[in-house]
């Protein structure tokens, strides 16, 4: 969320001076608890609120107005020197949960394989385990990055390594490999096209959630997020628009 949120206020701040939106970064849980705290208007989140969120801001007297503002696909990366370019999303299971160890095992070089993950408060982290290992759990010892940059920059430089990032961050220094959710049959690039014609796999809404009783404080920027400019910043930023 942060790049869209980061673009969209600038954006909302140039044609509402009066306004101010202040955006920071951290992971969906530190954005619950942010405003669980009372010391955020509006949380980030790339997964939906958890039960027991809920509870806890109801017992502060809090209910949620949740907001979709966006789509994202997740996309699988490795190093560019990888000659593997395709893997099924059971290998992707048996490769995050270690028991595939060697790139070899999935028709690559004979390399250890190096997986990283976002850390357990991130809202991707959960949304990976949740569709792409089936709630199995992550080996112990996983490198835990508390950014996707962090993901990016560590994939770009580590020969066996293996992440997973929102589309918005793919760059050049890393690559995104194919993925097939049907055993094999057929293997889907991670593109804002295919993640809107629904033949990509692994996309999730992104969302905004705030205090029902404060909703009119962030009205304005909501709009503006859901507007034609915003949707338009949405689809600049790599996401996928609401519409």
């Amino acid at each position: 969320m942060l790049p869209l949120s980061q673009k969209a206020a600038e954006e909302f701040m140039k044609a509402n001076p009066s306004h101010s939106v202040t955006v920071t970064g951290g992971g969906s849980g530190v954005g619950i608890a942010a405003l669980l705290e009372g010391t955020t208007d509006l949380a980030q989140l790339s997964r939906k609120i958890k039960f027991d969120e809920r509870n806890k801001l109801k017992e502060k007297g809090k209910k949620v107005t949740e907001i979709i503002a966006a789509y994202d696909a997740l996309a699988v990366i490795v190093h560019p020197s990888n000659r593997v370019t395709k893997l099924t999303r059971e290998q992707l299971e048996g490769i995050f949960t270690g028991k595939i160890k060697n790139w070899k095992e999935v028709g690559g070089d004979d390399i250890a394989i190096i997986s990283y993950s976002r850390e357990t408060s991130s809202g991707t982290y959960e949304f990976f385990k949740e569709n792409v290992l089936k709630n199995k759990n992550y080996m112990s010892g996983i490198m835990s990055m508390p950014a996707t940059g962090a993901i990016i920059q560590s994939v770009s430089q580590t020969g066996g390594a293996i992440g997973y990032v929102g589309l918005a961050y793919l760059n050049r220094d890393v690559k995104a490999v194919r993925v097939s959710y049907d055993q094999g049959k057929t293997y889907v690039e991670p593109t804002v096209t295919n993640a809107k014609n629904e033949t990509y796999p692994i996309v999730r809404p992104l969302y905004y959630y705030c205090d029902s009783a404060a909703a009119n404080s962030v009205k304005p920027f909501i709009d503006f997020v859901l507007s034609g400019k915003g949707q338009s910043i949405v689809s600049e930023t790599g996401f996928i628009p609401v519409n």
